[in-house]
């Protein structure tokens, strides 16, 4: 794995500052894209183990929510330098929603139960930089777009055995309204990262207002007990309250967070 690993170092600086405008306060750069989110009520008591100190659970008509993700991960950037081969790539995570608030300000966040990626070099290095959770599994995707529908499809191997999330839906794009559901689930522009259980890591995860398209088919084949853990294993076997695509945009993360010490 040693020889994957990215480092600032291995680069030729001189050829790096020609090429490229290094804009260190800006560490990931990348397109998120066709983000499929099906979405779980779950009881609170299965988040404590996983929720940071300094956030509490961010309710929707006072319930608790985890999500399955699939999405497409393409032209990565680290401090704006593209990262040869392996800057595209599927990511399937299990996320939840929490807010923090402040004096004059309300922030909605996500927790990340787990973050799964195909590269494990990748997934090395958000776990060394960041405390993150991330593992490496094969991954894959399929997508065909035509006649006005898209087919999207995420797999991942887990235990020799292919597990997938994939949606039909009209490529027509649609607004998001105000206060509905599938804002609630999409408009969380802060990530949360439990270092230990008194200092947590607050980060902005920049893009603008994404739109989403009407689903047409769905359908989910996930093992959660391997994948998230005995907890969320009853998953597997109910249909999720509701499911959407967002079409995705350029994101921006930036290098520094905000530690809490709580």
């Amino acid at each position: 794995m040693s020889e994957q690993i990215l480092s600032i170092k291995e680069i030729d600086r001189s050829t790096m500052h020609k090429k490229y405008e290094i804009n260190m306060a800006v560490f990931l750069k990348a397109k998120w894209e066709n983000i499929i989110m099906a979405n779980y009520a779950v009881a609170p008591e299965i988040l404590k183990p996983y929720l940071p100190n300094g956030v509490a659970l961010d309710l929707y008509n006072n319930k608790a929510y985890v999500s399955l993700v699939g999405f497409m991960f393409k032209e990565t950037k680290l401090f704006n330098i593209p990262i040869p081969w392996l800057g595209t790539f599927e990511e399937i995570n299990l996320r939840f929603y929490v807010v923090r608030k402040e004096i004059n300000e309300i922030k909605r966040g996500v927790v990340f139960v787990n973050e799964t990626i195909p590269y494990k070099a990748v997934a090395w290095m958000a776990n060394k930089l960041y405390k993150e959770h991330y593992t490496a599994i094969p991954t894959r995707h399929f997508w065909e777009i035509e006649n006005g529908i898209k087919d999207i499809r995420y797999e991942w191997k887990i235990n020799n055995e292919w597990n997938n999330i994939s949606v039909q839906a009209l490529t027509k794009s649609d607004t998001m309204t105000d206060g509905s559901f599938e804002a609630f689930i999409f408009d969380h522009y802060y990530g949360y990262t439990k270092i230990h259980d008194n200092a947590t890591e607050e980060y902005i995860i920049k893009h603008p207002k994404w739109k989403t398209n009407k689903i047409i088919n769905k359908k989910i084949n996930c093992n959660f007990n391997k994948m998230y853990g005995a907890a969320f294993e009853y998953l597997s076997n109910i249909e999720p309250e509701s499911i959407f695509i967002a079409e995705g945009s350029p994101i921006e993360v930036e290098w520094k967070r905000n530690r809490l010490h709580l």
